[in-house]
């Protein structure tokens, strides 16, 4: 009996302490999953003198967008964090300095209280002036730190009048920063300057313009965006490239942003193993009025600046981007009479440019570059140009020698049996 109670206690016990090293275990196991950031999303909204109008489905603009944002905060997804911010919903006078300074966070960015952003957004009413620059600024503040995806989502129903402050410039020195945020915006006005700045603000970052006149347009479009600010994307890492291949960055497989100026060259470094092949791709998006005519360059040369193969493109007219890519595929080592590993070869990228401006239009920041590199494993009969060296002109000039050799050959052997013939005739 006593040793039947012993077993037991005794099997009481290696259970408790199975348990607990499991209870232990699992937390650390949790810990080391990397929680992934949440996607941030602010929508601003123009709360302008101008939003008393009444000519959204018989009711002010005002109400119209408070119905929206009603039914956009019931549908935001749960791993959304929203805010909102407002512009021009204080100040009433006609101080232009401080009228312009008006704007604020209605509601903080983050875990989203439905029923008190809505009472947030209930208290507002059309009040004064339309900071669009300062609100944008501002907006970029509440989104900055960490690496999730970020949008703003603007709402108006006029044109920023705040100047010399451009929105425009604004919205590209905010691109320029690296920081990968979005700006959409949503004009409530059919007017030809408002869908002028408005387009060229959401250009500048890569959004879209939508113009809306009924309210259930405006907030399924509201919808739309902080839909898509939930959808998984890869976002692309910061770079700025160098004046020459010596002092350019490594670059690994990836998605990269930089900013060329007009005309310029930027360069970056590649380290390609054998038995690999580098492919990439440059688009350099024109985010202001640009010169009918443009190019784009870009290149694959060795460290000592001979290259390898190239890709270009070019055109004319109005374009949103234009883009080139190449591949350069690196034969496999026979290394098996050798124990060191085959080194790779660096490749420098040089990316150029040949777009250029009229004078009135600002050429800083530099227009934004979306570089693409990937690393896979090289064909093993490659068809392309690259593979066979012809990017470096030797094999087609060889073929053209022969192909000249063997035409000059015939065209002797055919013009003496002609004459041949003339003369037994």
């Amino acid at each position: 009996m006593i040793i039947r109670k012993r077993l037991t206690v005794g099997v009481g016990i290696l259970l408790a302490t199975l348990t607990a090293g499991l209870g232990s275990a699992l937390p650390a196991a949790a810990d080391e999953a990397p929680a992934k950031a949440s996607p941030k999303v602010e929508l601003v909204l123009d709360v302008s003198g101008s939003m008393r109008t009444r000519d959204i489905d018989g009711q002010s603009r005002m109400t119209a967008a408070k119905q929206a944002f009603n039914e956009v905060l019931d549908a935001v997804p749960e791993q959304v964090e929203l805010g909102i911010r407002t512009l021009g919903a204080d100040y009433p006078g006609n101080d232009r300095k401080v009228g312009c300074k008006d704007t604020k966070q209605l509601y903080p960015v983050g875990p989203l209280d439905r029923t008190e952003a809505k009472t947030a957004v209930a208290t507002l009413a059309p009040t004064g002036w339309t900071p669009i620059g300062p609100a944008l600024l501002g907006a970029a503040d509440d989104l900055k730190g960490g690496d999730s995806t970020r949008r703003i989502v603007l709402i108006s129903d006029g044109e920023d009048t705040c100047g010399p402050l451009d929105p425009c410039e604004v919205a590209r020195d905010i691109a320029a920063r690296g920081i990968h945020l979005v700006i959409d915006t949503l004009g409530l006005v059919p007017n030809a300057k408002i869908r002028e700045q408005l387009t060229c603000i959401a250009e500048a970052t890569g959004g879209t313009y939508t113009a809306v006149q009924h309210t259930d347009e405006l907030s399924g479009r509201v919808k739309q965006l902080v839909d898509r600010a939930a959808e998984p994307v890869v976002t692309p890492v910061a770079t700025e490239g160098a004046d020459s291949c010596s002092a350019a960055p490594q670059l690994k497989a990836g998605l990269y942003t930089d900013r060329e100026k007009f005309g310029e060259h930027r360069w970056y470094r590649v380290d390609v193993p054998p038995g690999q092949e580098l492919r990439a791709s440059v688009s350099v998006f024109a985010d202001r009025a640009v010169n009918n005519d443009y190019g784009v360059l870009l290149r694959a040369l060795t460290v000592h600046g001979r290259e390898i193969v190239r890709g270009s493109e070019s055109g004319t007219g109005r374009t949103d981007a234009i883009s080139s890519g190449l591949r350069y595929p690196k034969a496999e080592v026979d290394d098996s009479d050798s124990d060191d590993k085959p080194a790779a070869e660096t490749v420098c990228l040089q990316v150029a440019n040949s777009f250029s401006a009229p004078a009135s239009v600002k050429t800083s920041p530099g227009m934004p570059v979306e570089l693409t590199v990937d690393l896979v494993d090289s064909p093993d009969a490659a068809a392309d140009a690259a593979a066979f060296g012809l990017g470096r002109g030797w094999w087609l000039l060889g073929v053209l020698v022969l192909t000249g050799l063997v035409a000059g050959l015939l065209f002797g052997w055919i013009s003496r049996w002609r004459v041949a013939v003339w003369r037994t005739n």
